[in-house]
């Protein structure tokens, strides 16, 4: 509910039930700025589920041209995992309404559907075990050979970018892709000077035209992947509501590593070179937004 005027009232009125998730009791203030349920979760009669990094919003629909352009990545569900999902939700619901939602019109017996191995993962402020961040360590410790990492927002904690050292040294090639131009400045700036601390631990950083990448993948060895809502940040890591899902799929990995080759063809590399060029003005400012980083 980013929309000003809010689309709320809309939906009201058009017979949608609908709830603001943790709003804000004071007036015109901004009730995302922590703990956002981050979530994107569509799920159909319980049995197929839709989540990824996709927002509903003009922007997302690059066929009608819009004036500020997001592309993204999104899947389709179906099988026991779309259970997850709903598990997601209803508790969300439950949380802000106050309605417990039961039975098989919610949750139907599923049955396994394809051959990829999938388990949902929520995340947020009010778990205790960190599992993003756990899940995210895990593969990085697991990862043998290669690890492609796709996000809008890259600004990991000294423990993650550690934890990518130690994967490089380990012989085991990351690569980072992220957009060229970003959509938030002082994310912009500070993100500029985590890619510094990023190549010079021996990450491969590429940086993708627009229109604007919004999408969030990892894969790991052509083996397993994370798909979801969550960013590379520490709104992702920390504060907001998440959710993830991870699979354990060859086939499906091989397809997310062609995708994103595609996604690297029109990408350039960045080197260490360019960023040592900044300007001082530019190395105190980005320096500065780093320092915000906890924040952003």
């Amino acid at each position: 509910n980013y929309s000003r005027p809010s689309i709320l009232r809309t939906l009201r009125e058009r017979g949608i039930a609908v709830a603001a998730f943790l709003p804000s009791p004071v007036p015109f203030a901004h009730p995302y700025f922590n703990m956002r349920n981050h979530r994107k979760l569509l799920i159909v009669d319980g049995r197929i589920g839709f989540t990824g990094g996709l927002n509903i919003r003009d922007g997302c629909v690059l066929v009608d041209r819009p004036l500020h352009a997001t592309r993204d990545l999104h899947f389709r569900l179906t099988g026991p995992v779309v259970g997850h999902l709903s598990e997601a939700f209803a508790f969300d619901w439950r949380f802000t309404t106050g309605e417990v939602l039961r039975g098989d019109r919610w949750f139907p017996p599923l049955e396994a559907t394809g051959g990829v191995i999938a388990r949902g993962i929520p995340d947020g402020p009010d778990e205790t075990q960190d599992a993003y961040l756990m899940t995210l360590l895990g593969a990085l410790a697991e990862a043998r050979d290669r690890v492609v990492i796709v996000t809008p927002y890259f600004l990991p904690d000294a423990g993650l970018l550690e934890a990518l050292r130690v994967t490089v040294l380990r012989g085991v090639q990351v690569r980072l892709l992220t957009p060229a131009r970003g959509n938030l400045r002082l994310v912009q700036w500070a993100q500029q000077a985590v890619l510094s601390r990023a190549l010079a631990r021996g990450v491969r950083v590429e940086l993708t035209p627009e229109p604007f990448d919004h999408s969030k993948l990892l894969v790991v060895d052509g083996a397993w992947a994370l798909i979801g809502s969550a960013n590379w940040d520490p709104r992702s890591l920390r504060l907001n509501f998440e959710f993830q899902v991870e699979c354990y799929s060859a086939e499906l990995a091989g397809m997310l590593e062609k995708l994103v080759e595609a996604k690297a063809a029109g990408a350039r590399v960045l080197g260490r070179h360019e960023l040592d060029r900044r300007g001082l003005w530019p190395r105190l400012r980005d320096g500065a937004a780093w320092l915000l980083q906890p924040y952003l």
